[in-house]
């Protein structure tokens, strides 16, 4: 027997609660790894690292908040706790090794692809393991080439974002950078979503796991909770609102030293001083 399928069971409220936590996930992640790269690289891990578990967290809070609108109209849904937290672990690590290697090897060439496509992935396993942990009396099947396209979408989505991280820009640059990234991260989970269809079981029984008003609280309160203590640092961080340099230069990559200083050409070099400091009393010579 085929199920009802409902994803938008509350009208456009969770559709666009959804992509609001993406969009804020978003920035605050883009912010802290153009952060990362205008400081020295004993800090860079820690904002990179902030930088992952922001849009992990971001993508996962998207995820179930479009989830709590998802209804199957034959059966009840409960979630597994277990595999639900799993697919958010999942989603910063995979985030975070794509964002560390963008981070120490620069936005661009097989850095930026490599580093697209492992963040791309990360989305894209969120979302799946992450259906992995509904529990109804059906089963859950999918249209391979809808998966398909949704996975693509989140790599080439992953990898735009990490692009636009490493022009480091204005703050309304990685704002512009986010609302797009926050519409494909949306358009990667309502693709996979449309990938889906529920048989159900004949035999009616009790699906196991915790209810959605089990979930609400860590769902809504833990990440949410996150994102606001990233973005408190973000806040106070002027370097991180403007994107500029400040004492180190933007394009000091790891390995390539700074450019040293030149003088003006207009200006005459200081004077010398011999080895008791004083002033050299002989003047320079025009040739």
């Amino acid at each position: 027997m085929q199920g009802t399928v409902d994803g938008f069971s509350y009208g456009l409220v969770t559709p666009l609660v959804a992509y609001l936590m993406a969009c804020l996930g978003g920035a605050l992640g883009l912010r802290c790894t153009t952060r990362s790269m205008l400081v020295a690289q004993s800090w860079r891990p820690g904002w990179l690292a902030l930088g992952s578990a922001a849009i992990g967290s971001g993508i996962w809070t998207m995820h179930f908040v479009a989830m709590m609108g998802f209804t199957v109209k034959e059966t009840p849904i409960n979630y597994d706790m277990w595999l639900t937290f799993a697919s958010l672990g999942v989603a910063i690590l995979m985030v975070g090794v794509g964002i560390f290697i963008v981070g120490y090897r620069g936005a661009s060439g097989t850095a930026l692809f490599t580093g697209g496509t492992i963040t791309g992935l990360g989305i894209a396993s969120m979302h799946y393991l992450g259906m992995a942990g509904m529990r109804l009396n059906g089963k859950l099947e999918y249209n391979t080439f809808t998966v398909s396209v949704s996975v693509v979408i989140a790599v080439v989505a992953a990898t735009a974002a990490l692009w636009a991280a490493g022009q480091i820009r204005g703050f309304l640059w990685s704002v512009g950078a986010s609302l797009v990234m926050g519409l494909a991260v949306s358009g990667m989970h309502y693709t996979g979503m449309a990938a889906l269809s529920v048989h159900l079981h004949t035999t009616s029984g009790s699906p196991e796991g915790d209810s959605p008003a089990a979930l609400l609280a860590p769902l809504m309160i833990g990440p949410l909770a996150f994102l606001l203590l990233a973005g408190v640092v973000v806040m106070f961080d002027p370097l991180m609102i403007m994107g500029k340099p400040g004492g180190r230069p933007a394009d000091n990559k790891p390995g390539i030293p700074a450019h040293p200083a030149v003088p003006h050409p207009g200006r005459r070099p200081p004077p010398s001083r011999d080895r008791h400091g004083h002033r050299s009393s002989r003047a320079p010579q025009n040739r």
